[in-house]
């Protein structure tokens, strides 16, 4: 019998120091969700990012995603850097995705920083999942990008644009949406972590996006409440840390993976 290994998925590396692996969300890169920020976080660490398939450079799947290849690539990707040990950053779909590296590769994994993310969702934000999955996989991709900026903004944040201004906001978000999204969503309507929460012993964050109305904050705090001895950072923002406040982001993310890796030096693979 042979088995068919997935190939390599397209990754990005920045900076020297401990290891650092991002998970970026549905719908999004590592560059669209990570790229205001990335520059602070590669200051003190070797940041290695994956691209989902249909993300990036990295070529669309022939099937179903599931969590498990996701967080395997993401662990490859640091082997081929050289990588012994790493923290894991998770943004939305990206944090079950670092949860399940936690829990496939515990002896690997030194921290977590979960932001706007989930362990599983609830009827609303299944509801809401279900129908960015039938905008996108009908092809009314203007739509698809209206219905995302009024639910990914905060309502400061969308109420500071005159209509004109979202309706062009939209334009360029439906000029950016990645072809595998349709394949991103459907494995968030299917994403349940809460299994694995229990058994994670490393220093966790979760960093709670207040005004959050994909992924609502008592979603990331039942989350929170699940991993012994998580804590819980506030963010007043909508789902787009990175597009509203993406220096209190850094700031937050910086500052507890200091404290992690002050004491564990540089550790890599030879």
């Amino acid at each position: 019998m042979t088995t068919t290994v997935p190939a390599p998925y397209a990754r990005t590396v920045h900076g020297s120091g401990p290891g650092l692996l991002l998970a970026h969300g549905a719908g999004g890169s590592i560059e669209a969700n990570y790229g205001p920020i990335i520059d602070g976080i590669a200051a003190r660490h070797t940041v290695v990012g994956v691209d989902y398939p249909g993300s990036g450079d990295t070529p669309t799947a022939q099937g179903t995603l599931e969590l498990d290849e996701l967080a395997d690539q993401l662990v490859a990707a640091a082997d081929a850097e050289g990588l012994d040990t790493f923290a894991v950053s998770g943004y939305s779909l990206g944090g079950p995705v670092a949860i399940r590296i936690a829990a496939r590769h515990p002896e690997r994994v030194t921290s977590l920083v979960l932001s706007a993310t989930f362990a599983r969702l609830d009827t609303r934000t299944e509801l809401a999942a279900d129908v960015w999955h039938q905008l996108f996989t009908s092809g009314q991709s203007r739509l698809l990008a209206q219905y995302l900026t009024q639910l990914a903004l905060s309502a400061p944040a969308l109420n500071s644009l005159t209509p004109a201004q979202a309706r062009a906001a939209a334009e360029q978000t439906a000029l950016a949406v990645p072809p595998g999204t349709g394949a991103q969503v459907d494995l968030v309507r299917r994403v349940d972590v809460r299994d694995d929460l229990a058994a994670i012993t490393v220093p966790t964050l979760v960093v709670v996006t207040t005004a959050d109305s994909l992924v609502p904050a008592t979603l990331q705090q039942e989350l929170a409440a699940a991993i012994p001895g998580a804590r819980i950072a506030e963010l007043p923002t909508g789902h787009l840390p990175f597009v509203e406040r993406p220096t209190e982001w850094l700031e937050l993310i910086t500052a507890f993976l200091g404290r992690r890796t002050s004491t564990q030096g540089r550790c890599r693979r030879q």
